[in-house]
Order: structure tokens, then C-alpha cells, then sequence
């Protein structure tokens, strides 16, 4: 998973079916989420930010814990295209932000291939570079990246930290293998 930006004002942390998630929030919305990991503490270093940068956050009544519930209800088979959640993809280049925008809109239990979602962000013979920008996706899961596959259905990488393993399980959590 990509690297957030170095200043972040909350860091959420939860654990879920999916292992420990950190997500990263800015005002305007989230720019980064790292999940599938074994304890809250990998989770936090997951996101790569200088230690002690930002505090974080615990779980009330307000909207991350909100999102920490839609995600872990999305882990636990509960359909959710989390397209109203805001994302910050300031500091990426023109072409990955296309890539992840697009990417997000691939719907809940639908995949496409890399040369597919090249073309639909205006590249369409650029599939190698589209693979590249979905394994640094920031903000995995929001933008689903693991909805993403290889000609022929080949399931590629993830970058998740168990891997194709964790690709599987979303794909099989949204029955679309």
C-alpha cells in the first residue's frame, strides 16, 4: 500500500474481520488506509508516518467511528461501495489519480481487468503502469483496488500483508469468485 502524506490531523485505528486497519484523515477527507494486520501497532506503522507525527484518534460517536463500523460490517459480508466517503489524492500525478478515480468506480462485486481500467482512465495501453499504481493504492479498500485483475482473470498482486491470499477473501466476501 502507498505512503500518505507526512501531515495528517487524526489517525483512526480498529480491528476488524480483516485484521487491524489505520486510516489516515486529513479535513478533507481520508488519504490513506492500511489493513490486514496482526496488531494495531503494525497497523499505525503501516502508514509510514514519522513516529509521533499525529495523535491517535479513539473510537466515539462521530465519523470515523462510523466508518469503523461500515468497515467492519464490509468485512463481515455487508455490501458497502463507500463512494461517500471523501478521499484526498493530492500529491499523486495526474495519470494515478485518474486510475484510482475510475478504480473506484468499479461496483461491489464487479472486477475488471488492467488494460480495462487503463482505458478508462484515457490510457488504454498502459496496463503495466496501471498495475503499478494499484499496488501503492494509499487508500485500498475505499478505492478497490483488489477488484482489479489480469487478462484472462489471472488475480495478479496485492499489496495487502497477506497478499493474494487477502485479494481471495475480498473477491470471495464479494462473491464475484
Amino acid at each position: 500500500m502507498g505512503k500518505p502524506h507526512t501531515n495528517v490531523d487524526r489517525i483512526t485505528v480498529f480491528s476488524t474481520t480483516l485484521g487491524w486497519i489505520a486510516a489516515a484523515w486529513l479535513d478533507d477527507g481520508l488519504c490513506a488506509l492500511t489493513f490486514g494486520h496482526a496488531g494495531h501497532r503494525r497497523a499505525i506503522a503501516a502508514l509510514g508516518l514519522p513516529e509521533g507525527s499525529v495523535e491517535v484518534c479513539r473510537l466515539g460517536a462521530d465519523s470515523t467511528d462510523r466508518f469503523a463500523g461500515r468497515i467492519r460490517a464490509f468485512g463481515e459480508g455487508n455490501p458497502d461501495d463507500f463512494l461517500d466517503v471523501p478521499v484526498v489524492l493530492a500529491g499523486l500525478t495526474r495519470f494515478r489519480q485518474r486510475v484510482m478515480r475510475e478504480c473506484r468506480s468499479i461496483p461491489y462485486g464487479g472486477t475488471i481487468t488492467y488494460g480495462e481500467l487503463a482505458a478508462m482512465a484515457g490510457s488504454p495501453k498502459a496496463a503495466r503502469a496501471v498495475g503499478s499504481v494499484m499496488a501503492k493504492n494509499p487508500i485500498a479498500l475505499i478505492i478497490p483496488c483488489h477488484r482489479v485483475v489480469g487478462a484472462g482473470g489471472a488475480l495478479g498482486g496485492y499489496s495487502a500483508p497477506t497478499g493474494i491470499r487477502m485479494k481471495k477473501r475480498l473477491l470471495r466476501l464479494e462473491k464475484t469468485i
